[in-house]
């Protein structure tokens, strides 16, 4: 399969998680390159239904490998939910999800950071999403 890239060009709800789904049945790879766990991808499959936020959607196929790349804002704990919920499931993916070095790490400060930047930004509707992507990216 050649290397196939899809790329949302609003501000979500597009449907790339089903249509990463399903081009991942023929990938070895999928990664996802960019965002944090403030946007999800919703997934139905006969395993279930999925909300990813931070793991690639193609981790539902069993041979693909998935990457969250650099450029993404990872969330430890959210993280770790999500793949309870994976797990939970009998999807098996250790060995095939890595985490690249560079990625950023929302730390608790980040999210309490963004609450204490809402509340004082309240009157703006700044819409900090409060999940501590903001604070992690502009420190």
């Amino acid at each position: 399969m050649p290397n196939i890239v899809v790329v949302g060009a609003q501000w979500g709800d597009e449907g790339k998680g089903k249509v990463v789904d399903f081009l991942a049945r023929q990938a070895n790879l999928v990664v996802r390159f960019q965002g944090g766990p403030n946007a999800g991808h919703t997934v139905c499959c006969s395993k279930g239904r999925f909300a990813f936020h931070q793991v690639p959607s193609g981790i539902l196929n069993t041979r693909t490998t998935c990457i969250i790349g650099c450029g993404c804002v990872v969330d430890p704990y959210r993280l770790n939910e999500e793949l309870t919920e994976v797990k939970k499931s009998g999807i098996k993916f250790l060995r095939r999800l890595f985490i690249d070095r560079r990625a950023h790490l929302i730390l608790p400060y980040h999210r309490l950071l963004d609450n204490l930047q809402e509340e004082q930004l309240a009157q703006k509707k700044n819409r900090h999403n409060r999940t501590g992507n903001w604070t992690c990216l502009s420190g």
